[in-house]
C-alpha cells in the first residue's frame, strides 16, 4: 500500500513537472515564433515599399567634363552637349545576369530650352517607368500626351504658367497638362515632355542623358549588378547611389538581428525553465529511479528515460508553439504594421526550425538532470521509502 501511495504521489507531481516543461517550452517556442513571424511580415512590406522608392542605379555617359547635380546627388561628368547613350543599347539590360532583379529603367534626355524668354531646362522621361522610379510624384492635372508639358512647381511659378495654359517651345505650341507638386529636389525647376517629344524638340532622336534603374529588393546583389550592366554598355558610366542602397538594406539587416538577438535570449530562458523544472522532477522520483536501478535498470536506461520523457515533452511544445506563434502574428500584426493588406503565410522553414529548437532545448537543458538521475545509489533511494 505504501509502495502504491508512492507511486500514484509520483504521478501527479510528474503530471505537474511535464505542465511546467510544456508550458516554459510553449511559451518560449510561440514567442519567438510570433516575434520572427512578425519581423519577417513586416520585412516584407518594407522591401516591397523599397522598391517603389525609385532608383538607386544611374547610368551616365563616360566623360570627364563638366559635373552635373540632380535631385541632391552628385550624378559624376557629363555634358549635355557632347556624346549620349544611345537608346537602343538600353535592352542589354534585360539581358544581364541579374534582369530579373531590375524593377524599372527610366531612360531621361535633358537639354536647355527657351520658355517665355527664359532659359529653363527640358527633361524628357518615361512616365510609365517614372511611376516606380518617382512614386513621390503628385501631379496637378494630368501625365503630358505627345503635345503637353508637364512643370515643376518652381518652374510653373516664375514661367508665370498654369494648367491648362498654351506655351510656345521651338515654334510649337505646348499645352501645360499639369504641374508638378513639390518635391524639394531640382525637378521642381524643370519642364518635363514625353521623351520622344524632348528627342524632337532637342534633336537628340534615339539618344539618351542619363538612364535610371531601380533595383530594389531585400537579396539584391546591387555591386554586382552594377558591374553586370557596365559590362552590357561599356560606353558608360554606371554607379550606385550607395547611400540610399545601404541605408534600406541596414534597416532590414536590424530588424533581423533584433528578432535573432530575442529569439536567443527565449531559448536561454526557455532551456533554464527545462532544466530547472527536470532536476527538481529528479530528486522528487529518487524513490522511483532506486526502485528501477533495483530492478535491474542500468545508468543508460535511466538517462534514456528522462530524455525520452523531455524529448516528447518538447516535440508537443514544438508543434504546440509555432501554431500558438503563427496564430499570435496574425493578430498582432495589424497592431504594429497599421494595415491589413499583409498576409502572414505558413513558412515550412520555421515550423521545423521551431520544433528542432523545441526538441533541441528540451534534449540538452534535461542532460544534467539526468546524469543526476543516472548517478542516484539505488541503496539510498530505497532507504527513502
Amino acid at each position: 500500500m505504501k509502495l502504491k501511495d508512492i507511486a500514484l504521489r509520483n504521478i501527479r507531481r510528474r503530471k505537474a513537472k511535464a505542465g511546467f516543461v510544456l508550458a516554459g517550452l510553449l511559451i518560449a517556442v510561440s514567442t519567438a515564433v510570433a516575434l520572427l513571424g512578425l519581423i519577417e511580415a513586416m520585412n516584407r512590406d518594407i522591401q516591397q515599399k523599397l522598391e517603389e522608392y525609385g532608383a538607386n542605379i544611374l547610368v551616365l555617359p563616360r566623360t570627364e567634363n563638366l559635373s552635373l547635380t540632380y535631385g541632391g546627388l552628385s550624378l559624376g561628368g557629363v555634358s549635355f552637349e557632347m556624346q549620349e547613350i544611345r537608346q537602343a543599347d538600353l535592352g542589354r539590360i534585360k539581358s544581364i545576369k541579374n534582369a530579373a532583379n531590375v524593377a524599372a529603367t527610366g531612360p531621361m534626355v535633358l537639354g536647355a530650352i527657351e520658355v517665355n524668354t527664359r532659359k529653363v531646362l527640358l527633361a524628357g522621361v518615361d512616365f510609365q517607368a517614372a511611376e516606380i522610379l518617382k512614386p513621390w510624384w503628385k501631379i496637378e492635372g494630368a501625365v503630358p500626351g505627345d503635345y503637353d508639358v508637364l512643370l515643376g512647381t518652381e518652374a510653373a511659378r516664375i514661367l508665370n504658367l498654369q494648367t491648362g495654359d498654351h506655351v510656345k517651345i521651338k515654334g510649337s505650341t505646348f499645352l501645360v497638362s499639369g504641374v508638378l507638386a513639390p518635391t524639394g529636389s531640382q525637378d521642381d525647376q524643370l519642364v518635363f515632355a514625353r521623351l520622344d517629344t524632348a528627342q524632337s524638340l532637342l534633336h537628340k532622336e534615339g539618344r539618351v542623358s542619363m538612364v535610371e534603374v531601380a533595383a530594389l529588393c531585400t537579396a539584391c546583389p546591387i555591386e554586382a549588378m552594377v558591374s553586370q550592366i557596365s559590362r552590357a554598355l561599356p560606353g558608360t558610366k554606371v554607379m550606385a547611389i550607395q547611400q540610399v542602397v545601404q541605408g534600406r538594406m541596414e534597416t532590414l539587416s536590424h530588424f533581423r538581428k533584433f528578432s535573432y538577438g530575442v529569439s536567443v535570449i527565449l531559448v536561454l530562458v526557455g532551456s533554464l525553465v527545462v532544466l530547472v523544472t527536470m532536476m527538481g522532477s529528479v530528486r522528487e522520483r529518487t524513490a522511483e529511479i532506486g526502485i528501477f536501478r533495483a530492478m535491474g535498470f542500468r545508468r543508460s536506461h535511466v538517462m534514456q528515460i528522462v530524455l525520452l520523457e523531455a524529448g516528447i515533452l518538447a516535440t508537443l511544445a514544438g508543434i504546440m508553439g509555432y501554431f500558438a506563434g503563427f496564430g499570435s502574428t496574425k493578430a498582432a500584426l495589424p497592431f504594429f504594421n497599421g494595415t491589413s493588406g499583409i498576409d502572414v503565410v505558413f513558412d515550412p522553414i520555421l515550423a521545423a526550425g521551431a520544433l528542432a529548437a523545441a526538441v533541441l532545448m528540451g534534449l540538452i537543458a534535461s542532460i544534467y538532470p539526468a546524469l543526476l538521475a543516472a548517478r542516484i545509489d539505488p541503496t539510498d533511494a530505497l532507504r527513502a521509502l
